[in-house]
């Protein structure tokens, strides 16, 4: 239960850092309010899941997601480009996360 409670903190990792693109420095109040509400879930579930899971371990799983997400969606909703080495170290950062939680101790 707790690997879902970080996942969900990781997506609402994600979702305040997208919706803060669209708050246009705070200045559009629904993402503003979005990005604050994401926020403090993220940081919610992400203390959820220390209580059961390592800290190093689930915060570079949480930090982790937050960036592979961000430039997945940044490349797509914002046009941003990646070169081909920013791509392999996004790609590593995901690798890092597949290997945290295949050699977590349960």
């Amino acid at each position: 239960m707790q690997w879902i409670i970080l996942l969900l903190a990781g997506l609402f990792e994600i979702g305040w850092a997208i919706a803060m693109k669209y708050s246009d420095g705070f200045t559009v109040l629904l993402p503003s309010v979005i990005t604050a509400v994401g926020y403090i879930a993220s940081a919610v579930f992400l203390s959820m899941a220390l209580k059961q899971l390592p800290l190093g371990t689930a915060y570079a799983m949480w930090t982790g997601m937050g960036i592979v997400g961000t430039t997945v969606l940044g490349v797509f909703l914002f046009q941003e480009k990646l070169s081909v080495p920013q791509v392999i170290c996004v790609i590593l950062i995901l690798v890092g996360i597949i290997g945290l939680k295949l050699l977590a101790k349960e």
